[in-house]
């Protein structure tokens, strides 16, 4: 009798699963999703021609399997393999050119682009190299004393290290010093989570900064002119990668063929259907209960349950018998984000020698670090793949904004919140008013899992989750972790290899993303 899994959520968790399915057992996956499009936050928007990437997705990781599948989806540009010639990845040590797969003429719009990676900080209205450079550049836009005091305080730091790294405050001291912290961390990092870095967990920083610091940085800076042109990169920071594959047309150009090839395979997506239930007998999900855009509601029972639901919303579907459980999850802490699409004729001129003579600068994002405007970050979507922008002589870029579901900048009306984002892109010198041709707004509700508040006791959470045999939490929100896409497929190829076993220990699951190797950092 053919078995079925249920998967909530057709993000890259849950159709990496589904996929992963297909090619390995006899179990049917079907998929579930919400929202009226695959990809999850990897989904790209399509607005008149011009494709938001919401958050901006490297496609990179140091797992050759990851790294493998992507281009088994969607292979690299031919075109770029030419002006790319010394590219290659590494496959379990050795070393491979990028090759279109399968024969014939390549699909010219089905293809991965090799891009360089490029990000700033845009602070005191100049430029500053991420990660910092002991530059001229650096120097002037600082000043002598001002880098002195830097380089003293990074010293002191070192000398004196905070023991235990309770806080992120104490891990980014550690490893750049208060000055630097102060600087290029604090105020950037506050925006982003709502809370003092002091109140942030230490876990946060070692999932997301790693292994980063000012010598790796410095190292790496010196040794740049002996580096290889190898993609796979395995010997350098994460912070520090300068190449990486991005699909032609945005990452849900990835999530939209994987679904096709379900679907072609005999797996069912379906879309704006969502999980409103879970019932378990004992120890196992024996079904769920989805409801459709109409609201209409049934039962759907399942052999398997791979789960990307907050864990706060699967937690309340399964009644926990511990009050102490359900309170937990409840309380989980999660950032919220607001994206929003900017059509620019042009931007000012800022006196950097890089910039093309419309005023763009080359930027794949530049983090905005001053501390008069409310904007986070800046994503320049045309340096990501020129086929996102609909007219080519036209500047399309996504102004990010971090917030709670439900403040004041969550509630704002969209013509006001564009007019807003222009007005603070305008306050930095950034654009001019009279340049903006159209705009769009688009939330994203619980974007980012916190590591502050209730989270602390989440294991408490996941013991209780763990107890059902055939339930597997994937994803960002399914784990509540701070995952990359790169994280997110492996968590689901874990989830399948322990069905695959009959494996019902969730180890290897939660061990994702808990180690440096592995780590993909924005």
């Amino acid at each position: 009798m053919e078995k079925i899994a249920v998967i909530a959520g057709a993000g890259p968790a849950g159709l990496t699963a589904a996929y992963e399915l297909l090619q390995s057992s006899g179990i049917r996956p079907i998929v579930f999703e919400a929202d009226i499009q695959v990809g999850g936050i990897s989904k790209t928007i399509n607005y008149h021609g011009n494709r938001m990437d919401i958050g901006g997705h490297r496609f990179f990781s140091k797992s050759d399997w990851v790294m493998q599948w992507w281009q088994n989806i969607l292979p690299v540009s031919a075109e770029d393999l030419e002006r790319f010639p010394e590219t290659r990845l590494q496959y379990q040590g050795q070393q491979r050119d990028f090759r279109p797969n399968g024969a014939g003429a390549q699909d010219s719009e089905r293809v991965m682009l090799i891009r360089s990676r490029l990000s700033r900080i845009y602070y005191r209205r100049k430029f500053f190299d991420y990660p910092l450079k002991l530059s001229l550049k650096t120097l002037s836009n600082l000043g002598a004393l001002y880098t002195l005091s830097v380089g003293l305080s990074y010293v002191a730091a070192r000398a004196f290290k905070r023991n235990p790294e309770a806080t992120l405050e104490d891990f980014l001291i550690n490893r750049f010093g208060d000055k630097l912290y102060r600087t290029f961390f604090k105020d950037y990092t506050e925006k982003v989570w709502g809370v003092p870095c002091s109140a942030i967990s230490a876990e946060w920083g070692a999932q997301r900064i790693k292994g980063l610091s000012i010598t790796k940085a410095v190292l790496h800076a010196l040794s740049k002119p002996f580096q290889s042109k190898d993609t796979a990169q395995k010997n350098t920071e994460t912070s520090l990668i300068e190449r990486f594959l991005y699909p032609k047309y945005g990452p849900g150009q990835m999530w939209e063929v994987v679904t096709e090839k379900i679907q072609h395979q005999g797996g069912e997506v379906h879309l704006q259907q969502r999980v409103v239930g879970v019932q378990h007998d004992g120890a196992r999900i024996v079904s769920v209960e989805i409801e459709d855009a109409h609201g209409v509601r049934r039962l759907q029972p399942c052999d398997y349950f791979l789960s990307t639901l907050p864990i706060k919303q699967l937690t309340e579907f399964l009644k926990p018998a511990d009050p102490e459980v359900a309170r937990i999850a409840a309380a989980l802490p999660y950032r919220d984000f607001i994206t929003v699409g900017l059509l620019v004729k042009r931007m000012r001129p800022s006196g950097d020698n890089q910039q093309n003579t419309n005023g763009m600068p080359p930027d794949n994002w530049i983090y905005i670090q001053e501390p008069d405007v409310k904007l986070g970050r800046l994503q320049v979507f045309n340096n990501w793949s020129p086929a996102l922008v609909a007219d080519p002589n036209t500047i399309w870029l996504g102004l990010e904004y971090f917030c709670d579901e439900g403040d004041a900048l969550w509630r704002m009306n969209n013509d006001a919140f564009l007019k807003f984002a222009a007005d603070e892109l305008a306050k930095i010198g950034l654009i001019d008013h009279a340049d903006v041709l159209d705009g769009t707004v688009v939330r994203v509700p619980k974007a980012y899992p916190a590591y502050f508040g209730e989270y602390r006791q989440i294991h408490h959470v996941r013991n209780f989750l763990d107890s059902f045999t055939n339930l597997f939490p994937i994803g960002r929100n399914g784990m509540h972790r701070y995952n990359n896409q790169d994280h997110s497929m492996l968590a689901a190829k874990a989830a399948v290899d322990s069905m695959m076993t009959g494996n019902t220990d969730k180890q290897a699951l939660w061990s994702i993303n808990s180690e440096e190797d592995y780590h993909e950092s924005k």
